[in-house]
């Protein structure tokens, strides 16, 4: 595909979409890039990285190398994930922190509306499919209820949690930031990056390195050959997501982050008419039905938009 600057430089905001969300555990980068319409293409160029981009590196052909790897694409993508994560990520934790309630509401609609997106690009609905879809509900519902392990700061550990956290980073519906939750690691990755402690981050980053080539692969594998199947489990993933972004929650448990501030761990979640008997603030609800139409409405804006133009292709 031919792309212009102008096309690139989208590639790098939906990029930092992607980032933005992937900080945050409960919303999905690979739910960022099926919205925006990069997801296969992504998983395909990550697969591209194999023994044969490797010999055209080493044999210096450069030009032939990047050709193989999609190579503008994916340092487009990734400077936006980069960006995001230095700037953005900030900007959305403040948000999260002072506003919790309309972002997550905002989050909740836009996953809904992704979901129903997803699932529209299924060419035919069987039995099959179906079931796929309730698998991918049921498994990302109960990746969502599993109570969080203590931290496990050994080498082999640290290279593993990379490994799995960036395989829920480019599926949709389940985030890589809350596997980093659930393996207890969250909280050390953190303030790793936040200490530039380069011996923890490299080994993080090598394992996460490993682990989306080895299962963009796979993921490859089944988008090519089990299309309809693979993206009904995808779509149900979005939903069975939705227990972890249910806007009203009540925490249960909290840990220290590197800032010595308090943060929840664990949280249940309640029904609105709860959380505003302990606010006191009844605003909150009509605020969180804004935002929640507000993240609807914009995937089928961003579809309404970008329609036209797959239609020309």
């Amino acid at each position: 595909m031919k792309r212009t600057a102008k096309n690139y430089l989208l590639l790098i905001l939906k990029g930092m979409g992607m980032g933005a969300a992937d900080v945050v555990p409960g919303v999905s980068g690979g739910t960022i890039a099926f919205i925006t319409g990069i997801y296969e293409e992504l998983v395909f160029s990550i697969k591209s990285i194999n023994l044969q981009a490797v010999k055209l590196f080493f044999s210096g052909k450069f030009a032939e190398f990047w050709k193989h790897i999609n190579g503008t694409f994916l340092l487009s993508v990734v400077l936006g994930i980069g960006i995001s994560v230095f700037s953005l990520a900030k900007l959305l934790e403040f948000l999260l922190n002072q506003f919790p309630i309309l972002i997550w509401s905002f989050f909740f609609g836009l996953i809904i509306a992704s979901a129903i997106y997803v699932a529209r690009t299924i060419k035919e609905w069987n039995a099959g499919t179906v079931i796929a879809g309730v698998a991918g509900i049921v498994v990302a519902y109960f990746i969502t209820v599993i109570s969080p392990a203590e931290a496990n700061t050994t080498w082999w550990f640290i290279f593993l949690s990379g490994s799995i956290a960036i395989c829920a980073m480019i599926l949709p519906g389940i985030s890589g930031s809350f596997i980093l939750v659930l393996l207890g690691m969250y909280k050390f990755i953190l303030s790793a990056v936040g200490n530039l402690e380069l011996a923890i981050i490299l080994t993080f980053l090598a394992g996460a390195a490993v682990g989306i080539i080895a299962f963009s692969n796979i993921l490859s594998w089944f988008l090519k050959h089990f299309h309809n199947l693979t993206i009904a489990v995808l779509s149900g993933f979005m939903v069975g997501s939705l227990n972890k972004v249910w806007p009203w929650k009540e925490v249960t448990e909290t840990f220290i982050d590197r800032h010595g501030e308090t943060r929840p761990l664990v949280e249940q979640n309640v029904l609105p008419g709860t959380y505003e008997q302990v606010t006191g603030s009844e605003a909150w609800l009509l605020g969180a039905i804004v935002m929640a139409v507000a993240g609807f409405a914009i995937i089928f804006v961003i579809e309404g938009l970008t329609k036209p133009k797959k239609e020309k292709q």
